[in-house]
């Protein structure tokens, strides 16, 4: 009996360390073993009356009196009953650029619309409990199945709320995580856990009425994993990409007369991406005095040849108008992407954080990049007889046309893909969804 008691604190442990982080963890175990010496004990009525809950049990108490009085169950959906429509999205917002295509904008895009739009952090369970409240919508970003986010679903499903999933990696996919080679950049352990999380995000989709995602590609992939209807809502220029991508146009940036290719690397892992050209574009920054790799964000320039990691700048991310401040500077920007599964799901964010600042951009037939696009006219896609030695070459010799391919690239994102209600940007289903 006390082995498997032992046993449950640490899976316990193990859960809130996860959930809450391990200072979180040690601070309840400490307090727990405080009330076992002072023999405060663990009693179901001392356990019930904790003046501290866990995060899972934040609505419990509210459940109780809700059923006590006959009034737990609500008779029908609130959007029958309400002109109005309110989305309530509950998100992982750890990640800056994530939170910025897949939240922000989007509560951008549904307030333009007349939609209130509220959004919380999955962690911050008073506000995302609140704003369930007086929701007509419920959606989830980047969520996995665990005590507290199950509470939520379950007090969605009590307001009888549509549940939508969103998703712009294939984070649920065992399979794609199995041959994504830029793991081979990161220590074996982080490939496992990640393989091991999969399944938890897969619930959390399966457990939504209907699913969102960042490309077609993605889309077709998810298709193999689940049965519930997925629609596309791609990545787009916000309002604030293009006013932050002007002001970096219009600043004053000082000619020192070199040519500078463009990376950008928003995780660790695309050291692996990158070496898709390095045999071309070692040489080819070689071939002139005045040439230069830029590299923005996260890279282990161990994985560079010698001779190009020398002519190399990099510049750690910042925020988003440094970022693109930085990336005004560059003559061209290279998106090579290993040819897996997890990356035929990946989105143009990079396409459009150029184009943004009238950078064109050099592609390969990867992902959703070379839908974005135009060959010949915002940028290259490399196709069959055109490698990436011969695209960096068209842009060199002319430095002036590539000036002037970034200053269309610009002209066609605002034409076609700043935050509209287009087909080809949001799926009419998703505009119908919330309407209904």
């Amino acid at each position: 009996m006390a082995r498997l008691r032992l046993l449950a604190l640490f899976r316990r442990f193990r859960s809130v360390a996860a959930d809450d982080g391990f200072g979180s963890a040690v601070r309840r175990a400490g307090g727990s073993l405080r009330r076992r010496w002072t023999g405060e004990g663990a009693s179901t009525l001392q356990y019930e009356a904790d003046p501290t809950p866990r995060p899972e049990q934040y609505l419990h108490g509210i459940w109780r009196n809700l059923a006590q009085e006959g009034a737990f169950h609500v008779d029908c959906a609130p959007a029958v009953h309400r002109r109005r429509r309110q989305i309530a999205m509950i998100a992982d917002l750890n990640l800056p650029q994530c939170r910025k295509y897949r939240v922000e904008q989007l509560a951008a895009f549904w307030r333009e619309r007349g939609v209130e739009f509220e959004y919380a952090h999955h962690q911050d369970v008073p506000r995302a409990s609140r704003i369930l409240q007086s929701a007509t919508h419920l959606m989830e970003y980047r969520l996995q199945t665990n005590p507290v986010t199950e509470m939520f679903r379950y007090e969605a499903r009590r307001l009888r709320l549509p549940i939508l999933y969103d998703l712009d990696d294939p984070l649920f996919s065992v399979s794609a995580y199995e041959t994504y080679r830029n793991m081979d950049a990161l220590p074996p352990g982080l490939k496992a856990h990640f393989m091991s999380e999969a399944p938890r995000y897969l619930a959390m989709m399966n457990g939504a009425d209907i699913l969102s995602v960042s490309t077609p590609g993605m889309a077709a992939h998810v298709a193999s994993y689940s049965p519930r209807p997925v629609f596309v809502r791609r990545n787009f220029a916000d309002a604030e990409t293009l006013e932050a991508g002007q002001r970096a146009i219009e600043a004053e940036h000082p000619a020192d007369g070199l040519f500078r290719v463009a990376f950008a690397s928003g995780s660790q892992g695309h050291e692996i991406d990158l070496a898709e050209m390095l045999d071309p574009l070692a040489p080819f920054i070689a071939a002139a005095p005045n040439r230069r790799l830029m590299i923005l964000g996260h890279f282990d320039l161990s994985h560079l040849p010698e001779e190009l990691a020398h002519r190399t700048e990099v510049t750690p991310f910042s925020d988003y108008a440094a970022y693109l401040s930085t990336l005004r500077r560059a003559n061209c920007a290279v998106m090579p992407l290993c040819d897996d599964v997890f990356n035929r799901c990946k989105s143009a964010v990079r396409v459009i954080d150029a184009s943004a600042v009238a950078v064109p951009s050099i592609v390969g037939p990867v992902g959703d990049l070379p839908n974005v696009v135009r060959h010949g006219d915002t940028g290259i896609v490399l196709s069959d007889g055109l490698d990436w030695a011969a695209a960096l070459d068209t842009l060199a010799d002319d430095p002036a046309a590539a000036a002037a391919m970034g200053q269309r690239a610009r002209a066609d994102l605002e034409a076609r893909w700043c935050g509209q209600a287009k087909d080809h940007i949001v799926a009419p289903e998703l505009m119908d969804w919330v309407a209904a």
